[in-house]
């Protein structure tokens, strides 16, 4: 009897970064992005982050040589108008070799003449349960997208109940709502966050009112959430089943993107290293930077882990009342002004740039930022006219050297190739073997003569010149012995050979493969339709009338095909709660510190605060 091993292969991870135009995404690439996502010209969940797809494709290019991936955002609900469009714009993007789609309309899931096309479940689908992910997987999406809310165990718990890829946030800023169930900026200014529109009403400035109209908070932003940064959580994520890890930030500049992708690269090369058994990376190519990414340095609100640790932390502020801004860090302290009010004096704990962007808490509680002209010793002087304060503590959130070096090339990602030189009849061949194990060989007719001294140094050196190229040399077995070949002939197999190794990577590229959607389709046992499944068109609508058995046009439209709430009407739902940031937890003996019930009001808006202590949740009701 044999005994026979099922032999596991490492789980492929994927490091996934942000990119608003064709420029960052390649930048995203060579710093050690195993995909990027992009939004395409219409029907992206941020309206201002969209590309032709010309530029799409022109990305794609660049990102097949190394193995990687390239993801368009059409995460948006489609209106029945626009479903001939989004199958138009679906078709370019096959044709511009994209690797899947990101969708929230499940229209894109059953409407007739599609690409056959891979789709992924964006965040816009809030997928916060084991039900809903295997609804999802069985509508034909390929990977899931997960809520940011979710802990490790729920993750754990989507994964033993799917074998779809898993899609995580790992890293950038947070919605305080569950993603797709907002209707916050719809209420208040008819743009929605379901067609990219969303004008950020959890930045917005609060008062904290009781039911008498009493003011607990003036001018706090109290539904500002911070950033999150999971750097020191990638394995945890790992181990629950998340093999992408998603980096937020469509609408984030260049050197922020080069700056988070380096530094979570090189942990989670750290972590694949660690465990080459389990993990295995999602393209290929080594990144080398020629600086030290931190997160720190880039935009951000202050840091939390979110909820992956547990569903109603203990400890830790999840907000930042204060400013929705970048702060940055403490650098130095206003001791008094000088030369007729034209320089700062201050105490400084660093040193500081011309050109730094600095900023500084007024005595109201507004963040105020200046640019630093110029710096000499421990004067400052402000490009304009601006008070500062004594005692005020000064922030730099934008460092111009760190910028200026973030400016340039900062990273070079390169394929390793093993090189064979030898003859061939007449010919002398050159073949080259990427670390993937596509190969290539070119070949020159020249005349064989016979040389008077040792030629492999030299023309080891000349074939190793590939610069100007994706490849470097790992090694060169050079079989022509005593042989003289010109330095010419060599540079023309050198850079045929290199030309036609870059393009057979792209040609051999492939596609994620698109998935089939399951026959017998099923909701989420006890789900009752609503206006939060943001149905907006006929064919979603048919799609879930043969669901649920009921008429499609007895389906719950989303709020979007009505217009603005006449009424009171629950716009948020979230597992961030005011009460318990603030220390006044119904569950606990201090939530007498806050009356019941409160209200958020700001410029006119007033919003009602509901508490699902049960669950842990708070749902934030707008009252017009």
């Amino acid at each position: 009897m044999t005994d026979t091993k099922t032999v596991v292969k490492p789980a492929e991870i994927e490091l996934l970064a942000p990119a608003r135009d064709a420029a960052t995404a390649i930048a995203a690439i060579d710093h050690g992005a195993d995909a990027v996502y992009m939004g395409a010209a219409s029907f992206g969940a941020r309206a201002q982050a969209g590309n032709p797809v010309e530029e799409i494709a022109a990305v794609a290019r660049h990102a097949h040589r190394f193995g990687a991936r390239v993801y368009v955002t059409v995460n948006t609900i489609i209106y029945d108008h626009e479903l001939k469009e989004a199958r138009r714009l679906m078709w370019a993007l096959w044709r511009a070799d994209v690797d899947a789609v990101i969708v929230q309309d499940l229209a894109l899931t059953r409407m007739e003449g599609l690409p056959p096309i891979a789709l992924h479940a964006s965040t816009q689908c809030d997928t916060r349960d084991p039900e809903k992910a295997r609804f999802l997987a069985q509508c034909g999406f390929t990977r899931l997208v997960l809520a940011r809310e979710l802990t490790l165990d729920e993750i754990r718990r989507i994964r033993e109940a799917v074998d779809t890829d898993l899609e995580v946030f790992v890293h950038g800023a947070l919605c305080v709502s569950y993603s797709g169930d907002c209707q916050a900026s719809l209420a208040i200014t008819g743009r929605s966050a379901n067609r990219g529109e969303c004008c950020q009403v959890c930045r917005f400035k609060f008062d904290l009112e009781d039911n008498a109209g009493n003011t607990l908070v003036k001018g706090k932003h109290l539904l500002s959430l911070r950033d999150m940064n999971r750097l020191d959580n990638l394995e945890a994520l790992l181990d629950a089943g998340a093999t992408s890890l998603k980096i937020e930030g469509r609408l984030k500049d260049e050197a922020y993107v080069k700056n988070v992708v380096g530094a979570y690269r090189r942990k989670l090369d750290s972590i694949i290293a660690a465990h080459p058994d389990r993990y295995r990376r999602a393209s290929y190519g080594r990144t080398e930077l020629t600086f030290t990414p931190d997160p720190a340095l880039s935009f951000n609100r202050g840091f939390t882990n979110y909820f992956l640790r547990s569903p109603s932390p203990a400890a830790g502020s999840l907000a930042t009342f204060d400013s929705p801004k970048w702060t940055g860090t403490k650098v130095g302290k206003v001791t008094g002004r000088a030369q007729g009010g034209k320089a700062i004096t201050a105490t400084l704990y660093k040193p500081l740039n011309n050109g730094d962007g600095l900023g500084f808490y007024t005595c109201d509680g507004e963040f105020r930022g200046f640019r630093l002209n110029r710096v000499d010793g421990d004067r400052l002087y402000p490009a304009g006219e601006i008070t500062v304060p004594p005692g005020a503590i000064l922030y730099r959130n934008a460092d111009k050297e760190r910028a200026d070096i973030l400016a340039g090339k900062t990273a070079t990602r390169k394929l390793a190739v093993d090189m064979e030189l030898k003859w061939t009849g007449n010919q002398v061949t050159l073949s080259l073997r990427d670390e993937t194990g596509l190969e290539v060989t070119v070949a020159e007719e020249t005349e064989r003569q016979e040389a008077r001294s040792p030629q492999e140094e030299r023309r080891r050196k000349e074939l190793e010149k590939l610069g100007d190229t994706i490849f470097h040399a790992a090694s060169v077995k050079d079989l022509c012995g005593q042989s003289f070949i010109p330095a010419s002939t060599l540079g023309r197999l050198r850079r045929n050979g290199a030309q036609m190794l870059d393009i057979a990577r792209q040609m051999t590229h492939r596609r994620e493969l698109p998935g089939r959607p399951s026959a017998d389709v099923m909701l989420p046992q006890g789900k009752q339709l609503s206006r939060h499944d943001n149905i907006a068109n006929h064919v979603a609508a048919d799609f879930y009338a043969s669901l649920s058995r009921q008429a499609a046009s007895s389906i719950p439209k989303a709020m979007e095909t009505s217009g603005k709430p006449a009424g009171e009407t629950r716009v948020m739902e979230t597992r961030y709660c005011l009460r318990r940031e603030m220390g006044a937890c119904l569950k606990n003996k201090e939530g007498n510190r806050l009356p019941s019930p409160l209200y958020l009001t700001s410029e006119g808006k007033r919003f009602r605060l509901d508490f699902d202590c049960r669950n842990c949740r708070m749902q934030v009701v707008y009252i017009p």
